[in-house]
């Protein structure tokens, strides 16, 4: 049975799993994709395919990091977060995209982000970018590699029912506008699509004069 320091500790992991689930980059990104759907259940599994994708990656990392003792070079870790900063203006001009598509996207064809694919990997994208900075972490605080693997896979576990949630509260006033004010619905589509583009290139531009 764990001891009470360390229950504390896995329960603060998923609190900061929790909390990480709100970073910018990470709504921002997750809106993208919620903007385009229009049922609830379907903004749900994308939350929910977005943290699990983001928890792979941070498993990925910590099993190399914590488990085989590969260190993740500070240069890495830029461009990987660089990585985030490209795919969030893609997603950004993909969701502009998709509303002067509209009458398409009504056809019932197949299409890989009902199933997932495309939040997961974005959701491992930001895991791998945000995994050198959790797995230094770990390693400073916790000296057993299995609690370490443990506790990144709490976090990992917060982070997917965070994420759920803000799925929720994000889809919820482009569900209001849908009903209410269905005018309204494309350009608070292509803002939150413009903000994405600019995000991301402003979190580019950051990043790149730091690797200068």
């Amino acid at each position: 049975m764990p001891e009470m320091p360390d229950l504390f500790v896995l329960g603060l992991g998923f609190v900061l799993g929790l909390k990480h689930a709100t970073d910018p980059d990470h709504v921002v990104a997750v809106t993208t994709f919620v903007g385009k759907e229009r049922h609830l259940s379907r903004a749900c599994s994308i939350g929910l395919f977005w943290g699990v994708g983001h928890t792979v990656a941070l498993s990925l990392a910590g099993f190399l990091v914590v488990g085989m003792r590969i260190s993740i070079s500070a240069w890495l870790a830029a461009w990987l977060e660089f990585a985030v900063a490209v795919m969030l203006v893609i997603l950004g001009a993909r969701l502009i995209a998709s509303v002067h598509r509209k009458a398409h996207r009504h056809h019932d064809h197949f299409r890989w982000t009902r199933f997932g694919f495309k939040p997961f990997l974005a959701g491992m994208v930001h895991g791998a970018a945000g995994s050198a900075a959790l797995t230094l972490l770990v390693l400073s605080t916790i000296a057993s590699p299995v609690k370490a693997l443990v506790y990144i896979l709490i976090f990992g576990a917060g982070s997917i029912i965070g994420m759920l949630v803000i799925s929720i509260l994000v889809a919820l006033p482009f569900y209001w506008a849908k009903d209410h004010i269905g005018r309204a619905l494309p350009p608070i589509q292509i803002g939150a699509g413009v903000f994405s583009c600019v995000f991301g290139l402003y979190l580019g531009v950051t990043i790149w004069r730091s690797l200068a």
